[in-house]
């Protein structure tokens, strides 16, 4: 597949407008023309998820970003001049934004549709050929889009790959012109230890674990409301999740029996509600339930807030009722683990300095959530503490402006996509230059070297020795071991 694609790309070059936006409308076409089969497909795929929150979060969630995207293809495309200095020499320069050609896109299970649609629209618009590998937990939607994809394309454009873990580990081990992966930090790891053997450049769209800070000032009632509701969304399968809750310690009581009520009002059932989304599978199941139970063994508090009436957790249907964790101690798992389910972790504090060290201490996360004002302690959190993205007073913000960047840092993840970052992300910027001159810049560079140059050399690093000195003044010493 991928020798297909690459001499199809090497054999037309980058493609026109025209094409990029045919391409992005026929991906379009392939989701929206089949939206009931991707709906039962992804019901199946997790026993129960909720068909109105697949149409909203995983549906129209790609739908005003791909949009933004095609109707900025032809300024994102257009070729831009460096300054024109050197056009005063002679010298005439152009940046042209050119495909990479081949691309790579390996996707996850908990949006396994939204997240290898949106990067792939991205891979188009740049002019690229695009090969998906879908994750094998959903193995209804891996199948789907695979029989779907010939019918919208040809496979020297887009190709679908389905397969279990070994198919990943030699898709990942291919020769693409750029990877794309949206997992865990885990996985995340392996694939750019795979990508590194042809030095493919990767973007790694990981997760971690999302801190979120209720204020001093906030308030408690509408913030746990909202967490309890952000926590929710996919049953907590979101890699932009409000992992654990940082809470002033003489309000922590307060907002525990908050979030408590607001998840109560949420779920008068859990076993009968089919908008209640399950752990995806049995390992995740298993995964969830054996963070909180070694947690409680260790002394942390659990408080699962299921139905009355209702035995949860259960195992058939995978459903873990929403639960808060207190007590924690840093040498239990859930501490450091990215839990992944319908569980919050409460901690008490008492100074936003203490926040601040807390996390900066750990792996910064993909996203930090404030619930308060945009005041001095909102901003002393943003200035001194590092994450992809901060979201005030709601979940998933830095998702939704079109034209934003989303991505992690250091283990949450690398590169960003969407908007013109998207763009940006599968494209060389190519510098083509030339010269019509009555000689070659290059002969100064080569020996014999003349009197002439060597003075012009000397005088141009006395100018800049001097003016870099002015600009430091006093803070360096004024002499050093080299001249």
């Amino acid at each position: 597949m991928l020798a297909v694609q690459r001499r199809a790309y090497l054999r037309e070059g980058p493609p026109t407008i025209a094409v990029r936006r045919h391409r992005i409308d026929r991906l379009l076409a392939m989701v929206l023309d089949n939206l009931d089969a991707y709906v039962d497909a992804m019901v199946r795929d997790f026993g129960t998820r909720s068909r109105t929150g697949i149409l909203f979060a995983e549906i129209m969630g790609m739908l005003s970003t791909i949009e933004h995207t095609r109707s900025h293809i032809g300024r994102w495309m257009r070729p831009s001049t460096p300054k024109p200095m050197a056009r005063l020499y002679g010298i005439r320069a152009q940046v042209q934004p050119t495909p990479l050609g081949v691309v790579g896109i390996i996707g996850p299970w908990n949006f396994p549709l939204q997240l290898v649609v949106v990067p792939a629209a991205a891979a188009f618009a740049a002019g690229n050929r695009v090969m998906i590998k879908m994750s094998e937990v959903t193995a209804h939607t891996a199948e789907l889009t695979r029989a779907l994809a010939p019918g919208y394309f040809d496979q020297a454009e887009l190709a679908v790959v389905t397969g279990g873990p070994e198919v990943a580990a030699g898709f990942a081990e291919l020769p693409f012109d750029h990877l794309f992966f949206t997992g865990s930090t885990r996985v995340g790891r392996l694939v750019q230890r795979a990508a590194a053997t042809h030095l493919v450049p990767v973007t790694l769209e990981l997760g971690g674990k999302n801190p979120v800070v209720v204020a001093p000032d906030a308030d408690i009632s509408q913030a746990a409301a909202r967490i309890a509701r952000a926590r929710m969304v996919n049953g907590g399968q979101v890699c932009v999740s409000p992992d654990y809750v940082f809470v002033p310690e003489a309000r922590i009581d307060a907002f525990a029996d908050a979030l408590r009520a607001a998840f109560r009002d949420m779920f008068a059932t859990i076993t009968a509600d089919p908008d209640y989304t399950a752990c995806v599978d049995a390992a995740n199941y298993e995964r969830v339930l054996g963070l909180i139970d070694d947690a409680r063994a260790r002394g942390a508090r659990v408080d699962a807030i299921a139905p009355p009436g209702e035995a949860l957790p259960e195992r058939v249907s995978r459903k873990i009722a929403p639960t808060i964790v207190r007590d924690v101690t840093d040498e239990m798992p859930i501490a450091t683990e990215e839990i992944f389910g319908p569980v919050l972790v409460l901690r008490p504090y008492s100074s936003i300095a203490d926040v601040v060290d807390h996390l900066n201490e750990r792996p910064a996360p993909l996203v930090a959530y404030w619930y308060g004002p945009d005041g001095p302690d909102f901003r002393t959190f943003v200035r001194h503490t590092r994450s992809g993205g901060v979201s005030r007073n709601d979940f998933a913000l830095t998702m939704f402006p079109e034209n934003a960047p989303f991505g992690g840092v250091g283990q949450s993840g690398m590169g960003a996509y969407r908007g013109k970052a998207g763009f940006d992300t599968f494209t060389h910027y190519r510098t083509v230059a030339g010269a019509d001159l009555p000689f070659v810049v290059t002969a100064l560079a080569a020996p014999p070297f003349t009197r002439p140059l060597r003075g012009v050399i000397e005088v141009v690093l006395r100018f800049a020795r001097r003016r870099t000195r002015r600009r430091v003044g006093g803070s360096v010493p004024t002499r050093g071991a080299g001249r």
